[in-house]
């Protein structure tokens, strides 16, 4: 996305930069309903080339209902990181029309009378539809924010609060939009999802230090002896190996602990939760088969064997 266009177009008025004319005061007329679900397909379609083969796996009913969603994230983490010194400020603005969304989702209109920005009409009617819960959409803004101020997790309980906030807020969401969302579900959800998160920590480590940030628990790394000068170096080594060993067979211990979530959803909903665990655990052996060396080259899940794991999902279900 072209932050700066699109900011032009619908974003805040801030300081610099082409929104300075633009924004919540601007008089631009707002977009119809059609028009923003239109918007939030496209945004979804061609900004995450993945994206349009995930949401297939969902029943088509949800299509929609994921992009909007899908934009809401999308924007919000573009404007964490492509917004320079303005992020948190426009994060702001982005919480204020969430906040917005939920005090006035309980009227009779099917778009909150605030609302111009086409991410928000259409998340409102996802919201309405599906009585979809405020504190998932919050969580993922408090986890962008927490991006833009904090680098390091010194300890393993502190990187988990993170991911509470960053990776099982999604989970939460799909439960909601499959009208399943319950305490039992929500914590085998949240164990898939931190599972996910961590596993992906580990798979961009070297992309992760690139941009400034360790995700990997500093507490740990000095229990294997592995130091910040060491992420400089970018070298694996045995020390190394064992770190990320302990991380990848936590991931893995708690993929299989969550896969119970799979008997407790609809049927439509099986089969995408099948293969995101499959697919965490694909990324786990790439992992271990490049012998823990996520230096060299990020391992990655192959095309054919995405579709292995597509197929076995499927003859599972």
């Amino acid at each position: 996305m072209d932050l700066a266009a699109e900011l032009a177009r619908y974003g805040p008025a801030t300081q610099s930069g082409p929104a300075t004319q633009h924004g919540p005061a601007a008089h631009h007329a707002p977009p119809t309903l059609a028009e923003a679900q239109a918007y939030c397909r496209r945004l979804a379609q061609s900004h995450y080339e993945n994206f349009t083969v995930v949401s297939r796996l969902f029943p088509r009913h949800l299509h929609q209902h994921l992009c909007n969603v899908y934009a809401y994230c999308r924007w919000a983490d573009d404007l964490a990181d492509e917004a320079g010194g303005e992020s948190l400020s426009l994060l702001d603005w982005w919480e204020r029309q969430l906040d917005e969304l939920f005090a006035s989702s309980g009227t009779p209109q099917r778009a909150f009378p605030a609302a111009r920005h086409p991410v928000f009409i259409a998340l409102a009617e996802t919201v309405r539809e599906y009585d979809l819960p405020k504190q998932p959409l919050a969580d993922l803004l408090a986890a962008f924010r927490r991006d833009q101020v904090q680098k390091r997790y010194e300890t393993f309980g502190e990187l988990m609060t993170y991911c509470m906030r960053s990776a099982n807020p999604v989970g939460r969401i799909v439960l909601a939009l499959g009208r399943c969302l319950d305490e039992r579900n929500a914590h085998l959800s949240d164990t898939i999802c931190t599972a996910l998160q961590l596993a992906n920590f580990c798979q961009d480590v070297r992309r992760d230090f690139e941009r400034g940030r360790i995700y990997l628990p500093l507490d740990l790394c000095r229990r294997f002896g592995w130091s910040e000068d060491d992420f400089a170096a970018g070298q694996c080594d045995d020390r190394f190996r064992e770190l990320l060993t302990h991380l990848v067979d936590q991931a893995d211990i708690w993929l299989l602990a969550g896969r119970p979530l799979v008997q407790h959803v609809p049927a439509d909903l099986r089969l995408p939760i099948r293969v995101f665990i499959e697919g965490g655990q694909a990324i786990l052996a790439a992992i271990r088969r490049a012998r823990y060396d996520v230096w060299s080259r990020r391992p990655t899940v192959g095309r054919l064997t995405k579709l292995r794991l597509l197929a076995t999902a499927w003859w599972q279900g």
